[in-house]
């Protein structure tokens, strides 16, 4: 506004001049007036360029001092943050050193406990170290005694397997005594309970006989009847080749008072045995080897009852019959 008050009274003063001077001045101050108005001109344009930027500055001022006031309340909200922030740092930062201060103390109070621990723990471990020493040890006899218990196990399977094959062969055995009884038996079937018993015991057929059937009293001489009894089972025996005969003579507990060729009860038990045994053998054939003959005397009553009836059953000649066991033998020998 101050340029162009001083325009115009610059223009009034070259009017008022215009009268007074002469053309050449007018002209020149026509000149200047038109160089003033071209500076103006070029001025008015400055001026419109100034308040164009103006403008513009004046937009960018605005927003700036808006972003001005959005940074500013961050800015407050920034730091609200950062005062809690900071308390809350401040709180932790002093409990951690409360916190450190106790483990510290803690520490320091538990050092004794600690190394009395790692001491102990020493110790367990050295005890545990033995144990397992010990534990390897028991293990190491232990496979040892196992290797020995399947040997053992292995000989227990192969003495089993020998024990079930005399097991077989005493039935076989049984079978065959209780086939042997029974044919006896029937072979004998008029005399059983007549003065001859037949029966089955310890795996052996006895055949016994009673004084009455076989001799006259104190005498070794066989009677037709007992005879007769003797060659009846003469005939099993023979047909059982694998049975083998014991002849037993057994008196009662009298001493014997005959002939001078009889001593005692002794030979005359004996000379029984060897006379049955003759008949036994007599027209057959039954191998000799396979008959013994034994004297029992009186030392093997089956009542020893000092009564007639007791010493009546006590004189009397056995035949014990008994399987060969052979094959039993052989089993037990092999092993």
């Amino acid at each position: 506004m101050n340029m162009l008050k001083k325009m115009f009274l610059f223009g009034c003063v070259a009017l008022v001049m215009t009268s007074c001077v002469s053309l050449k001045k007018y002209q020149e101050m026509q000149t200047s007036q038109n160089t003033c108005m071209d500076e103006n001109k070029a001025l008015k344009g400055k001026v419109m360029e100034y308040v164009t930027k103006l403008t513009e500055l004046t937009a960018t001022a605005d927003r700036l001092k808006k972003h001005n006031e959005i940074l500013v309340s961050d800015s407050l909200e920034n730091g609200a943050q950062l005062r809690d922030l900071t308390q809350k740092y401040q709180e932790l930062s002093q409990s951690y050193d409360t916190l450190f201060s106790n483990n510290a103390k803690l520490m320091k109070g538990n050092k004794f406990e600690t190394q009395k621990l790692i001491s102990e723990l020493e110790k367990t471990k050295e005890a545990l170290q033995k144990k397992e020493d010990a534990l390897k040890k028991l293990e190491s006899e232990l496979d040892a005694k196992l290797a020995n218990l399947n040997e053992l196990q292995s000989k227990l399977d192969e003495k089993q397997q020998r024990l079930n094959e005399l097991q077989s062969i005493l039935d076989k055995k049984d079978s065959a005594v209780k086939a042997l009884k029974t044919k006896v038996s029937d072979a004998l079937l008029g005399y059983e309970n007549n003065g001859l018993t037949v029966k089955q015991m310890n795996g052996k057929v006895y055949v016994s006989m009673d004084e009455a059937l076989l001799f006259a009293s104190g005498k070794y001489e066989v009677t037709p009847k007992g005879a007769d009894a003797l060659k009846k089972l003469s005939k099993v025996l023979e047909s059982n080749t694998d049975i083998n005969i014991m002849v037993e003579g057994h008196t009662d507990n009298v001493p014997y008072k005959g002939t001078d060729q009889i001593l005692d009860n002794w030979d005359l038990s004996v000379k029984r045995a060897t006379t049955v045994i003759r008949i036994l053998l007599a027209k057959t054939s039954i191998a000799p080897v396979r008959i013994t003959a034994a004297g029992r005397s009186e030392y093997f009553p089956v009542d020893k009852a000092n009564t007639p009836e007791a010493r009546s059953k006590n004189r009397r000649t056995e035949i014990i019959l008994t399987p060969k066991l052979d094959e039993l033998l052989k089993i037990i020998e092999s092993n």
